[in-house]
C-alpha cells in the first residue's frame, strides 16, 4: 500500500477506536488477548500510517471494534 492509503486507513481505525471509547492501550491489549503480538506504540504507528497492517490484525480490529471492513477501508 502507498503511504496515503495507509494513513487514511490508520485515521479510520483511530476514528473508530475513539468512537468506541477505547484507548490505544486498550485496543493493543485486546489484540494481544486475541493472539496478536502488538504494542500500544505499534497501534499509534498504524494510526499515523507509519506501520503496515497485517491481514490478521485487520480482521481482529474489525471484530474488536465491531465494525465492517468498509468502515476501515473507506
Amino acid at each position: 500500500m502507498n503511504h496515503e492509503t495507509e494513513y487514511r486507513i490508520g485515521q479510520n481505525i483511530r476514528r473508530l477506536r475513539e468512537g468506541a471509547g477505547m484507548t490505544q492501550e486498550l485496543l493493543a491489549a485486546r489484540l494481544q488477548l486475541s493472539g496478536c503480538d502488538i504494542t500500544r506504540s505499534a497501534v499509534a504507528k498504524i494510526e499515523v500510517g507509519q506501520r503496515h497492517l497485517y491481514p490478521d490484525e485487520i480482521m481482529l480490529i474489525k471484530e474488536i471494534l465491531g465494525v465492517a471492513y468498509e468502515d476501515i477501508f473507506a
